[in-house]
């Protein structure tokens, strides 16, 4: 990836389906897309917070992530969380699923990679479903109208674990220790964007500065 766009100007946008931050910008998000001037690509990466695993989340990460949901609604009022999922749920503390999910339905059509980030997001704080699980994330799927044998087919093939595992690395590359980042590649320098959760146009006016 990093060598088919090293000549051009774009914006990576490095984040992680499950990462509470990340679905606080979503909003910002789609306006910051909308009023990036024409010249500047904007390019999703999966940073990839937690590993896989099968063992239930410890009561102390599920109390702080709770806390981090509180904190987010007084940080960014327009965003709200159903705390339901953590008493209709066995939290685990794995976001690689949710990610190699974004891959699968980005090998289906671009248009679908947003789709699949939405419908997650969607799943997950709003609907208490848990998109650690395969049964969530192919429910998802077919909300968008993905072809779900070729979805439960990718989510676990080496193709889509490789290219995870690429995309991890290029955000560590990248300096990358939290989410959601932005990444200005421009003159093949890689630019800090600080992320702005409340007014998209900080951001659009700090690329154009560049």
């Amino acid at each position: 990836m990093a060598d088919s766009i090293i000549s051009d100007t774009c914006l990576f946008y490095i984040h992680d389906p499950m990462c509470s931050w990340c679905f606080a910008l979503s909003s910002n998000l789609s306006a910051l897309q909308n009023d990036l001037p024409s010249n500047i690509r904007m390019i999703f990466l999966l940073g990839g917070l937690a590993p896989d695993t099968t063992e239930p989340m410890p009561t102390d990460l599920q109390k702080a992530i709770q806390q981090t949901w509180r904190q987010i609604e007084r940080t960014v009022p327009t965003t709200r969380f159903n705390y339901d999922f953590w008493t209709e749920n066995t939290p685990l503390r794995s976001t690689y699923p949710a990610c190699r999910a974004i891959l699968a339905a980005r090998k289906q059509g671009a248009k679908f990679e947003s789709q699949m980030l939405q419908a997650i997001q969607l799943a997950y704080y709003q609907q208490a479903k848990n998109p650690s699980l395969a049964i969530t994330l192919q429910q998802c799927a077919a909300e968008i109208g993905l072809d779900e044998n070729a979805f439960i087919n990718d989510l676990t093939s080496p193709a889509i674990e490789s290219e995870l595992r690429s995309e991890i690395q290029l955000a560590r590359n990248m300096e990358v220790t939290s989410y959601p980042s932005l990444r200005l590649l421009h003159k093949q320098k890689l630019i800090a964007i600080p992320i702005d959760y409340l007014n998209h146009q900080t951001m659009i006016d700090l690329v154009n500065s560049y």
